[in-house]
């Protein structure tokens, strides 16, 4: 089944086009990753699929529900993780826990558990009460990503989750994304990060606001006749600055 379908998708600002008539399908369970340079349409493209931009035209549906009718069903269907703000910095783990958890609508006594559930499994017991803000950044990225799945929603959009944080760490988060596709949690996920790439069922590569390649890593791989993802890349930017 697809959580998410796209259909000539465009976003304009005035005469600039940031999303330039995009169309793809992402199936349930899937970790589906979004790649391109900064500037190349993908944060614009998450923001529409998640409601906090109307697209300019194009028609998409996110966990069977219209992108500009049903707003309101998709947010409270999904998760979503910013590399920019994802946590209260000032307030302490159980508190952005116990925050979230009211934002998604979880009961009182399901949220006690499911605090004491997230602190248990992250290994967070001892820095509960710790303000966010004084915690490293991995331990931050990690946290803010179980927030966002602790309603189990049918699908997670994590824009740039692994920015500035050291290779260890980012391989832990990849394993919490593994984790949560294995229970049927659809991952859709913007990098800049070309290694990534290789850690996804399907990849979109988005360069001048339109999909350039769209395929499994072994696909793309033998369809630009390059070794890795990172020489694919070079190949579609070097293709779009002489377009």
């Amino acid at each position: 089944m697809d959580v998410i379908t796209a259909d000539k998708l465009t976003k304009r600002f005035g005469d600039f086009v940031a999303v330039d008539q995009i169309s793809f399908s992402v199936k349930q369970g899937e970790i589906f990753g979004f790649l391109g340079a900064n500037g190349a349409g993908k944060t614009t493209a998450m923001r529409m699929l998640t409601g906090l931009s109307r697209p300019t035209s194009g028609q998409a549906q996110v966990a069977g529900f219209d992108i500009y009718r049903d707003v309101e069903k998709i947010k409270r269907r999904i998760g979503y993780m910013s590399q920019k703000f994802s946590l209260y910095e000032d307030l302490t783990v159980s508190e952005n826990i116990e925050f979230y958890g009211g934002v998604y609508g979880i009961k009182a006594r399901d949220l006690r558990l499911k605090t004491s559930q997230l602190l248990s499994e992250l290994g967070l017991q001892e820095v509960a009460r710790t303000l966010v803000g004084s915690l490293p950044l991995g331990w931050k990225q990690k946290l803010a990503f179980s927030v966002a799945i602790m309603h189990d929603p049918a699908l997670v959009f994590l824009d740039e989750p692994t920015g500035g944080v050291d290779p260890i760490t980012r391989r832990q988060f990849w394993e919490m994304i593994y984790q949560a596709a294995d229970r049927g949690v659809t991952i859709f996920v913007t990098t800049h990060y070309m290694d990534e790439a290789e850690y996804c069922d399907r990849i979109s590569m988005m360069a001048n606001g339109r999909i350039a390649a769209l395929g499994t890593p072994q696909e793309l791989r033998e369809q630009f006749q390059a070794p890795d993802m990172n020489a694919i890349f070079l190949k579609i930017a070097r293709g779009s600055q002489t377009a």
